[in-house]
């Protein structure tokens, strides 16, 4: 039987991610809200992603690979992660950005930083990265390279195993706290990280909700991949599964001009979690999910305590070409 404590994992993170309340954020909005600190991950500035890759590098380490490609957006905090851990574990890293080649910004130039392969595939269609993943891939293997392929946002049920363990350690340092929360909320965007904790709370009896916040696919298609991901991640580790997926909430609406673009919602929930608790949200996918859990507060919608997952995200703040993209 697999487990938690029998997969491979590298261990990136120090310790556990703060879980701390937000007072001023709590007495703004009229209902409790305590925030989950994954942007405090430690490795580069931090980030969810982080979490997966704990355990997608280690099994590429585990079968011999050499190097890691991925790819997604110039701004991906997830393709930046994943290029830095690669880096730092001796991997060579490869990355397919959709678009066309742009001035090095936020996670670009980071990504530049430490000798990344970069590649554009110059069509605007996100997707246009998931073919050019495996152009690169065979490219690779005909030098006699072994590349670990990994698609969009490490969205694997490996990957989403590294969001079991965060929500068995949210849970746990809930009840250290003596915090009973009603719900947690959080981006939803390749549905890796909702997927690993809707898997973890089901083991457990559903002691609180999951909530995503869809920020880039439509809230159909959210639900589908995190219902297939939580299903394969919970079969990974030998987790019960429910019959039915009544359990699996994803809001719409809070996307804006669309993916990769900040909203006037997202930004005005930005500068509240600012002024309040001196914590930055990234614009694309932060600042979206806080944006519906501050609307939901102030329709009386949101019962509380309520936990939101910070996910990282800085060096998007670093883009001067946010707001237009």
């Amino acid at each position: 039987m697999t487990s938690l404590t029998s997969l491979p994992r590298l261990r990136l993170l120090p310790g556990p991610t703060p879980l701390q309340p937000a007072p001023r954020l709590s007495k703004a909005i009229g209902t409790e809200v305590w925030l989950k600190r994954d942007d405090l991950t430690g490795t580069g500035l931090g980030g969810n992603k982080i979490r997966a890759l704990e355990y997608l590098a280690a099994d590429a380490l585990h079968r011999g690979c050499d190097c890691l490609v991925t790819g997604a957006g110039p701004q991906s905090n997830w393709a930046m992660l994943a290029a830095l851990v690669a880096r730092t574990c001796g991997l060579d890293p490869y990355l397919v950005y959709y678009g066309s080649s742009e001035e090095p910004a936020g996670n670009h130039a980071l990504a530049e930083l430490v000798g990344t392969d970069i590649r554009f595939t110059g069509s605007a269609d996100r997707a246009s990265v998931d073919g050019t993943l495996e152009s690169v891939a065979r490219e690779l293997r005909g030098q006699g390279r072994r590349p670990y392929v990994l698609p969009r946002g490490g969205a694997t049920a490996l990957g989403s195993v590294g969001y079991v363990r965060a929500g068995l350690e949210l849970v746990t340092q809930a009840m250290d706290a003596e915090l009973e929360p009603e719900s947690l909320w959080l981006a939803t965007g390749s549905c890796g990280t909702h997927a690993g904790l809707l898997a973890a709370v089901r083991s457990l009896g559903s002691p609180f909700r999951v909530v995503g916040v869809t920020v880039s696919r439509p809230a159909a298609e959210c639900a589908e991949r995190v219902a297939a991901l939580a299903h394969q991640s919970a079969g990974l580790l030998s987790l019960p599964t429910p019959e039915s997926g009544d359990d699996l909430e994803i809001v719409d609406g809070y996307t804006g001009p669309g993916y990769g673009r900040s909203s006037p919602e997202g930004e005005e929930a930005a500068r509240l979690v600012a002024e309040t608790e001196g914590i930055f949200l990234d614009p694309v996918f932060g600042a979206k999910a806080m944006a519906a859990l501050v609307d939901a507060a102030r329709r009386g919608r949101l019962t509380g305590p309520a936990v939101f997952l910070v996910s990282g995200g800085a060096p998007t703040l670093l883009d001067p070409s946010r707001r237009q993209r």
